[in-house]
């Protein structure tokens, strides 16, 4: 009876005896209860996901990595500055130092891969990972995230709603990103002509866009339509598709 909690259960069971099943409930609640802090359970769980979360774009990275070094325009782009900086020379020494061809092999693969990492800014989802983007850090970040945000929308309000200034290229293209609903992350991973054609055609204006967004839409209804896949498919839901019921005389 020395904590406080439990000395209320005895003096309420001493009070109303006949609630028996509820003095059972609260002994074996107190009983079984888990002993373990909650918060450190919640911090092991974040740090768990967050580890996860770094190895798994860490393996993402080099699944990118290697496709680029299978790829001929990149791998013969990185074996002729290898060349250039003298790094294949070094890995066919001789004499005593003289290795095997696949030694060899192996040793200027790790050279071009290392090239492609070092020259190539790989975007999207499979970007070289940053130890700021797990939960953990995203957790302790949050508050001068939304700081960051809430002056950021000051300024944005202030300069182009308020003073009315012209849109820069990287306002515009906050815009457009907007209107197509990508993350940062995925607008990155657009190819940069892409961009170039959204700024010609203006589509931080919102008509514009919507002209755009109706020929993205009908060009794509376009190539479904042409698409033999895409023409079984269709055939199919015709015929044989969910829903249709026969009814077949024995």
């Amino acid at each position: 009876l020395q904590d406080e909690e439990t000395r209320k259960d005895y003096d309420y069971m001493l009070d109303h005896p006949e609630e028996y099943y509820r003095h059972y409930y609260h002994y074996y609640s107190r009983r079984l209860a888990p002993k373990v802090d909650v918060r450190i359970v919640i911090l092991v769980t974040v740090c768990a996901i967050s580890v996860f979360q770094f190895f798994s774009w860490w393996s993402s990275y080099n699944e990118a990595i290697n496709y680029l070094a299978t790829v001929p325009k990149y791998r013969i782009q990185a074996t002729e500055i290898a060349r250039q900086q003298g790094l294949l020379n070094k890995t066919k020494e001789k004499g005593k130092n003289r290795r095997s061809k696949e030694e060899i092999r192996e040793e200027e693969e790790e050279i071009i891969k290392d090239i492609i990492k070092n020259k190539i800014d790989i975007k999207g989802g499979y970007q070289k990972p940053k130890i700021y983007d797990i939960l953990l850090f995203q957790i302790l970040l949050a508050p001068f995230y939304l700081c960051k945000y809430i002056v950021w929308n000051c300024w944005w309000i202030y300069c182009f709603t308020i003073k009315g200034r012209e849109y820069g290229v990287e306002e515009k293209l906050y815009i457009i990103r907007r209107y197509m609903k990508m993350s940062q992350s995925q607008f990155d991973s657009l190819e940069d002509h892409q961009k170039e054609t959204f700024l010609e055609r203006q589509l931080w204006i919102r008509e514009n866009y919507e002209v755009y967004k109706r020929e993205q839409e009908e060009e794509l209804k376009k190539k479904m339509a042409m698409d033999p896949r895409w023409k079984r498919y269709r055939r199919w839901m015709k015929n044989e598709g969910p829903g249709r019921l026969t009814f077949i005389d024995d």
